[in-house]
């Protein structure tokens, strides 16, 4: 049991340390700087906007886990955000959403590789079962990009006082 305990551990701390590298690289090739470039251009229509980050977030997503992506991306997209006048509680939502699919998404996907790891399945077999809820996350993240009062509205009913 031990051994099991510290194979999976051992798989779990490699994913964790290559998106701490990622993180670094990302960090000293300045691509948030780069980033907030490009979306500047972008900042008078919101809906284009937030498409833009939703790409960019699940691109880092996919090769980055939460946590680095989270530290690094929203200092910078925050202030983007702010000025475009985005709800940031629905900018919040968005990036969670957008980092949980990154999780499941090739080539790093970290929890497809743990899932993998424990259930000693070969990550063909994990990637073919997971699409189709995949893409049904890509789906409803669209409308929720389409139309942001799906996540704002029920907000305004549970904090009515």
């Amino acid at each position: 049991m031990l051994t099991t305990a510290a194979k999976t551990t051992s798989i779990i701390m490699l994913l964790a340390a290559a998106a701490m590298v990622s993180s670094w690289l990302i960090t000293v090739a300045n691509i948030p700087g780069m980033i907030t470039a490009m979306l500047a251009d972008f900042m008078d229509n919101k809906i284009l906007l937030m498409f833009l980050i939703n790409i960019i977030v699940l691109i880092v997503g996919t090769a980055m886990d939460v946590m680095p992506t989270i530290l690094i991306l929203t200092p910078v997209l925050m202030p983007i955000v702010q000025q475009a006048g985005i709800d940031p509680v629905y900018f919040g939502f968005m990036f969670v959403f957008n980092n949980c699919i990154g999780l499941l998404t090739p080539p790093v996907g970290t929890v497809l590789n743990v899932a993998a790891g424990v259930g000693k399945i070969a990550m063909d077999d994990i990637i073919k079962r997971v699409m189709p809820f995949m893409w049904v996350e890509i789906i409803l993240l669209l409308l929720l990009t389409l139309f942001p009062d799906l996540v704002l509205v029920p907000l305004k009913w549970l904090t009515l006082k």
